[in-house]
Formats: C-alpha cells, structure tokens, sequence
C-alpha cells in the first residue's frame, strides 16, 4: 500500500470504460520499486469531459496520464506538442507533463504512443535486432498501426500490411502511404482475404505479427492463419493478445517449428515502463516487475 502524503505526485489514467483497467497495478507497483512517492489512478473520462481532464494536469501539476480509449485520437488537440511517432500514427497514449531545467512540471504538455515503443523494446529484449527486416503484419487499428510506424521509422525495410476491408482498410491505406512518405521503409497494404499473397510474404518475411483482436476472448478459438504451413520455421512470431497466453495462431506456429514465439505480454509491460520512464526519468528493474505480475 503506497504511503500518500502531502508531497506525492499523481500520474492519471483517462479512459472511458475505466474499471477493468490493470494499469494502476503495473505503475504503482513500479513507482515503490524505484522509491518514488508517485502513485497512479484511473479516472473516468470520455470525449466530452476530455479537454477539461486534460486542462486538470496542468491545474494540478500532475506527471502527465495514460490516455485510453476512447481519447486516444482526439486527445493531441489539448496538448502543446506531440511525439513524432505519435503525429504518425494519430494516436497518442501518455500525455507528459514536461519539466524545466529544474525539474518542475511547466503546464506544457507533450503527446507520445508507447504502445509501439512496447512492441519494439519487447522485440529487443529477447536479443532480436529488426534493423533491416522484413515484416508482415496484420491489423489497421490502433497497437497495429503504432507498431507499424515506429518499426518503419526505426529501420524494419519492408512491411506488408494485411487486413479484410472493412471501414478500418482506408486507414491502412493511409498509415501505408505516410510510412512511404515519411520514412526509408517501403510499405504495402493487402486484402487479408489474398491467403496466397499473404502465404507468400509470410514466407519471405523475418518477422511476423498479428495486431488483431482474434485469439483473445470471445475470439479464442480463431486465428487470421488458415494453418501451419503459412510460416516459417525461422520466422519470428508475434501477437499482440497476452489473454490467453497462448493464441491458436500461436499454437499454429510452434506446430510449424518456430521457435521464436511471444504474446503480446511483453509489449503491455515495456509500454507501461516507457511511460513510466517518460514521467519519472527512471528505468524499472524488468525482471522484478516480469516476476510479481507472473509474466
């Protein structure tokens, strides 16, 4: 149980639903291993109430917030600056409070996504370097499309984008488009429906990822792979569901013979630990944190 005083910072969570949310669990638990008197809470806010809430970090002094659904695309029109990665991708999911030479909160705040940032420190911590690979990746949404612009921007040389066109393939289309723009990554977006493309690239691919809700619940008996023989033994595997810990596309690859398979439970923590980082300007022992949340 954290010791509140009258010197403890807030660090806010800004999400409507709310009450489900681990994420008070993983900071405050992370803020007592690094000794700060920090602690987080999760506030209910949604469209309406969200420029107010957002002008609250500033009244209060607080760090900063996570920022959930549904704020994440709308939340950049409150804020002074916003993280490159973040402006790309539209979305942002922790507003910083930024501090002066002094270490004071300035009222000025910045926007960042550290969901990518978390797939990819993910990714590095289990001794992989990406420089230079070819991606697959399905999904248009919002973890699909952080991790697509930062992996381009942090030299991934080839992603193919896969998803059904639905009304969420246009903003495929679009983050395809700026990552050509924007970056030295050379981009492409497919119709998921194409298996025989889709085989084909996942063939070709070093790395591999399934940025969809398929897998986790009520979906968990489904994967967007029709069977093993689409990967790899070589490939790298990965999906950003960690609920179960083990998705059917999982079990497809390890059946093919991959032997580098992870969810999506790294990325939930190396996410969290970036904005912790980003508020506080401490790292958080990673093993301590893998070991009292069971990852």
């Amino acid at each position: 149980m954290p010791n509140i005083t009258g010197h403890t910072e807030l660090v806010g969570l800004m999400a409507y639903p709310i009450r489900h949310t681990q994420s008070p669990t993983t900071h405050n638990l992370a803020y007592d291993k690094n000794g700060d008197d920090v602690i987080q809470l999760a506030f209910e806010v949604d469209n309406d109430s969200l420029e107010a809430a957002v002008n609250s970090i500033r009244a209060l002094k607080m760090l900063g917030s996570n920022i959930s659904m549904p704020n994440k695309t709308v939340v950049h029109k409150y804020l002074e600056e916003v993280d490159e990665a973040a402006q790309l991708c539209g979305a942002i999911n922790t507003v910083v409070n930024t501090r002066d030479e002094n270490g004071q909160v300035t009222g000025k705040l910045k926007g960042y996504n550290t969901d990518g940032m978390g797939y990819w420190q993910a990714i590095n911590e289990e001794g992989i370097d990406y420089t230079g690979m070819k991606m697959v990746l399905i999904g248009t949404g919002g973890a699909a499309t952080a991790i697509a612009v930062y992996g381009a921007l942090h030299g991934i040389s080839e992603m193919h984008v896969f998803n059904i066109k639905d009304k969420f393939y246009g903003r495929g289309e679009e983050i395809v488009a700026t990552i050509n723009e924007k970056t030295n990554c050379k981009a492409y977006m497919h119709d998921l429906a194409d298996l025989d493309l889709l085989k084909e690239k996942m063939h070709e691919a070093d790395l591999f990822c399934d940025a969809t809700g398929v897998g986790m619940h009520p979906l968990e008996e489904l994967s967007n792979i029709p069977d093993p023989s689409f990967f790899r033994p070589d490939l790298i595997v990965t999906d950003t569901v960690y609920a179960p810990r083990e998705t059917v596309m999982m079990k497809q690859a390890r059946e093919a013979g991959c032997q580098k398979v992870y969810n999506g439970l790294g990325m939930m923590l190396f996410q969290a630990l970036i904005a912790i980082k980003l508020y506080t300007g401490k790292d958080t022992d990673v093993a301590y944190m893998k070991e009292q949340l069971g990852i």
